[in-house]
């Protein structure tokens, strides 16, 4: 039950930080950058709790 509650709460903070990010008053390159690095960080965030690294 751990890891899924892990699973469920990095999914959450990754949507909720996207969001904040969708409302920041910056350019959208910028936003778009920002977007692509908090997917990385939520997916490597993932994958460490199934385990894989």
């Amino acid at each position: 039950m751990g890891p899924l509650i892990g699973i469920l709460i990095t999914f959450l903070v990754v949507i909720l930080v996207l969001y904040l990010v969708n409302m920041l008053p910056i350019d959208g390159r910028a936003k778009q950058i920002v977007r692509i690095i908090v997917i990385i960080i939520g997916v490597l965030s993932l994958l460490k709790y199934l385990a894989v690294f």
